[in-house]
C-alpha cells in the first residue's frame, strides 16, 4: 500500500516551480476552445468527474470530452467505457489541457495536467463532505522544513484562486469548502455532490440491484449474505491503529458466521497496515482494494452496514439510509493532530468504539436491542439531513447548468 505523505508531495510540488512557470507561459499564447472539455480524477476513472463527463457528452454532443489518465489501468478502464482518453502527464495530455475550456477535477489540478490549467475556466468536485481539516485549514497541509511552510501557504492559496467553481452538498459543506480553499461566497455553490447522484437516482431495488451486481462481480461473492462495510481513513503515512490483531480477525469471523455477513474491507488508497492477514483467516473477510475498484460510492447501496472512523465516506453512505458504527482507537490524538470541523461526538453520535471487542459487541445489539438499532438510525437520518440539500438525483444537472451560466457570463475574466 501506498505510503504518500503530505510532506513528499509538497517537496515534489517545490521541485516542479519551473514547469509551472513555462505551463504558464503557453497559456498565454494558446487560445482555449469552447468545445474541449478535460476531465480526471486522483483516484481513476470515476467520482464526480465521470458523472459529469456522461451528462456533458447526454447533453452536449458537440463537446469533445476527453478523460486525462493517471496510468495505462486507467486508459484501459475509460476505453471499456468508450471515452476518449489520453495519458495526462504525456504532450498530449499537456496540449489538451492548454486548449480545453473546461477543465474538471476531484482532488487537485495534478487530476489533468497541472502544468497546462491556467486561463481554463477549472471546476473542482472535492471527493466528499470534509470532517477532517484539509488544505488551507489543516496545518498538515504544508508540511516542509519551518522556512518552506510559508511560501507553500501562499503557493497553495494563490493555486486556489485558479477555481471558478466548486460545488456543495449542503450550505454546511459549502462553509468548509470556502475556507478550506479561500474562495469567495460565489464561487462555492450548493448543488449537491455529483458523485453522490448513484446513490438517489431511481429507485432502493434499482440502486441495490445495480450495487450488488457490481459487488459479486468485484468479490465474486455467492448467495445475499449481509455485508459490512469497513473504510478507514488516511493518517498522513502513519500506520492504521485499526489494523485487527489476530484475536481480532478471529473475534470477527466468529460474528460473521454467526450472522451470515462478510466484512468488506476497503483501505484508503494510501493507507499503510497490513488488512490481507484477514482473508487468510477467513472467507468471510473480503479486500476490497483501490486497485479492484477505484470509486467505492457506486458499490454503497450494497451494503447493509458501515464501519468507518473519520473518513467522509459515513456522509456518502447516509444516503442509503442505513446503520454506521465509528471504530476510533485514536479519537484524542488524531482530533488534535489533524483538527476536525465539528466535534467528533457530533460525527458518531457519541457511540464511537475503541476496540473490534468493543465494536462487535455493539454489532451485536443491532440484533437484540430495537431501541438501539432505531438510535443508529436516527443518527444516519441526522448526517442526512444536515450533510445533504438535495435527494433528487439531480446533482449533476445543476453543477452542468451552473457551468453553462458561468460561461455565458464569461466568468473567466475574473482571473485575468
Amino acid at each position: 500500500m501506498s505510503g504518500f505523505t503530505f510532506s513528499a508531495g509538497n517537496a515534489a510540488k517545490l521541485l516542479s516551480v519551473p514547469l509551472y512557470a513555462l505551463g504558464a507561459l503557453a497559456t498565454l499564447v494558446v487560445q482555449r476552445r469552447d468545445t474541449l472539455w478535460v476531465f480526471g480524477s486522483g483516484s481513476g476513472v470515476g467520482e464526480g468527474s465521470l458523472e459529469l463527463l456522461h451528462t456533458v457528452t447526454t447533453e452536449n454532443p458537440q463537446v469533445r470530452a476527453v478523460w486525462l489518465a493517471r496510468n495505462t489501468t486507467d486508459l484501459d478502464r475509460a476505453r471499456q467505457l468508450r471515452i476518449p482518453a489520453v495519458l495526462k502527464d504525456s504532450w498530449r495530455g499537456f496540449r489538451l489541457t492548454l486548449r480545453a475550456r473546461v477543465l474538471v477535477v476531484t482532488h487537485g489540478f495534478g487530476d489533468v495536467n497541472r502544468f497546462a490549467g491556467r486561463g481554463g475556466f477549472i471546476v473542482q468536485l472535492w471527493h466528499g463532505i470534509p470532517l477532517k481539516r484539509i488544505h488551507l485549514d489543516a496545518p498538515v497541509t504544508f508540511s516542509a522544513p519551518r522556512p518552506l511552510r510559508r511560501p507553500l501557504r501562499a503557493l497553495y492559496h494563490r493555486a486556489a484562486q485558479g477555481i471558478d467553481l466548486l460545488p456543495a452538498a449542503s450550505e454546511l459543506a459549502a462553509e468548509r469548502l470556502r475556507t478550506a480553499f479561500g474562495l469567495p461566497a460565489d464561487r462555492v455553490v450548493v448543488t449537491g455532490d455529483p458523485r453522490d447522484d448513484v446513490l438517489t437516482r431511481g429507485t432502493d431495488e434499482e440502486r441495490r440491484a445495480r450495487a450488488d451486481t457490481l459487488l459479486h462481480a468485484k468479490l465474486g461473492l455467492d448467495g445475499s449474505p449481509r455485508v459490512v462495510l469497513f473504510a478507514p481513513t488516511w493518517r498522513d503515512g502513519a500506520v492504521d491503529p485499526s489494523v485487527p490483531s489476530a484475536a481480532d480477525w478471529q473475534l470477527i469471523d466468529e460474528w460473521l458466521q454467526r450472522t451470515d455477513s462478510v466484512l468488506v474491507v476497503r483501505p484508503h488508497p494510501h493507507s499503510v497496515g497490513d488488512y490481507a492477514a484477514g482473508t487468510a483467516v477467513s472467507r468471510r473477510i473480503l479486500l476490497l482494494d483501490a486497485a479492484r475498484q477505484n470509486d467505492i460510492t457506486p458499490v454503497l447501496p450494497a451494503v447493509d452496514v458501515l464501519i468507518t472512523d473519520y473518513s467522509s465516506i459515513a456522509y456518502d453512505f447516509a444516503l442509503t439510509g442505513r446503520p454506521i458504527f465509528f471504530l476510533a482507537p485514536d479519537v484524542i490524538e488524531y482530533s488534535a493532530s489533524r483538527g476536525l470541523y465539528e466535534p467528533y461526538e457530533a460525527f458518531s453520535g457519541g457511540r464511537e468504539t475503541r476496540s473490534w471487542a468493543e465494536l462487535v459487541s455493539a454489532l451485536g445489539r443491532t440484533e437484540t436491542d430495537p431501541q438501539f438499532r432505531a438510535e443508529l438510525l436516527a443518527h444516519t437520518e441526522r448526517l442526512r439531513s444536515s450533510h445533504h440539500a438535495y435527494t433528487d438525483g439531480r446533482n449533476t444537472e445543476r453543477v452542468y447548468a451552473e457551468i453553462l451560466d458561468r460561461l455565458a457570463g464569461d466568468g473567466s475574466e475574473r482571473r485575468a
